[in-house]
């Protein structure tokens, strides 16, 4: 009996070949359109379904790696006081906590980086919704305060990437409070001259479409993006009345002033590289621009070609890429 299940059954395994598990996560289904789409594709693609164009959401340190140069770095950020306010709803604050953090491998809901975008010095701040849904604590008031710091040392541009459903409830008044402190960050920033402009991603709600994510010198939007304060229900309710379709989404917010532009996200980086060549650069001769009467969609389809240094040229940048 030995001998028949020691070496008859592992050849015979070896002939046939054994069953093989395959992994859960070679397929994702498209949530707009349903179709099958493969992991490589997807990643390929940027997240974006190849399909029907429905943009998923981009975990943080791609974000980064697809908006910076290579050669960027990541800013440490301060770590606060945890649980300041001792809060327990089904679980203790501190534990949720701790949770994300095991979940994302990340501190916060936020992450800085400082770098060059097209070789012109930028500081990105992107926000993590996989973190408790990029719920904005005085964690990640902190860490917008030390980009717009930061900003205005180097003499760089300030980009933020929304993605958030609002202040932090576990943290009260402290998160409420951070509304009032980024806002002011972003002021600094404005009275230094330099540019800020706002990316914002699905979602992008309550606390912090009420603050800084609105507050851009250029607001750039991805397709379908959900951006408002209020859930869509909640205010139907309130004034018992249908909303128009497309209601809170980019599109809608584009037809009605609340946003300059939508980018698909395979063209945002190149956006960026043309809107920081207008805001970074003076015009020769040191005239100002005379653009009062143009969209940022005119601005940004007039703009010529600019070209990206390669690597190490003019901006010094080492090679490798960081945060990702």
């Amino acid at each position: 009996m030995s001998w028949l299940t020691n070496v008859v059954r592992p050849k015979l395994r070896e002939l046939v070949g054994a069953r093989r598990e395959i992994p859960d996560n070679l397929w994702h289904t498209c949530p707009a359109c349903g179709q099958m789409l493969f992991h490589r594709d997807l990643d390929s693609n940027l997240r974006v379904c190849q399909h029907c164009g429905h943009h998923m959401r981009l975990a943080v340190g791609l974000r980064l790696a697809m908006l910076l140069d290579e050669g960027f770095r990541l800013l440490e950020l301060a770590k606060p006081p945890a649980d300041p306010l001792k809060f327990r709803d089904l679980k203790r604050y501190g534990d949720r906590l701790k949770e994300a953090q095991a979940k994302t491998g990340r501190g916060e809901a936020l992450q800085v980086a400082e770098g060059a975008v097209g070789g012109r010095p930028a500081i990105v701040a992107a926000m993590d919704f996989e973190f408790m849904g990029g719920s904005m604590g005085a964690a990640v008031g902190d860490g917008l305060l030390l980009a717009a710091r930061r900003a205005v040392e180097t003499r760089s541009a300030l980009i933020v990437v929304a993605a958030s459903g609002g202040a932090r409830m576990q943290e009260g008044i402290l998160s409420l409070m951070q509304m009032a402190r980024t806002t002011i960050a972003v002021e600094d920033v404005r009275a230094a001259g330099l540019p800020y402009i706002v990316v914002l991603t699905d979602p992008t709600t309550g606390g912090v479409s009420a603050s800084f994510a609105m507050l851009g010198d250029v607001t750039l939007a991805e397709p379908g993006a959900v951006i408002g304060f209020a859930g869509a229900r909640v205010i139907e309710q309130t004034i018992r009345e249908s909303l128009p379709v497309g209601f809170q989404r980019a599109e809608y917010l584009l037809q009605h002033g609340m946003v300059d532009l939508v980018v698909p996200r395979a063209e945002l980086r190149q956006t960026l590289i043309r809107l920081l060549g207008l805001l970074l650069e003076p015009l020769p001769g040191g005239g100002a621009p005379e653009t009062e009467a143009l969209s940022v969609q005119d601005v940004v389809a007039a703009a010529p070609p600019i070209a990206v240094p390669a690597e190490g040229e003019a901006t010094g940048a080492p090679a490798g890429r960081a945060g990702a």
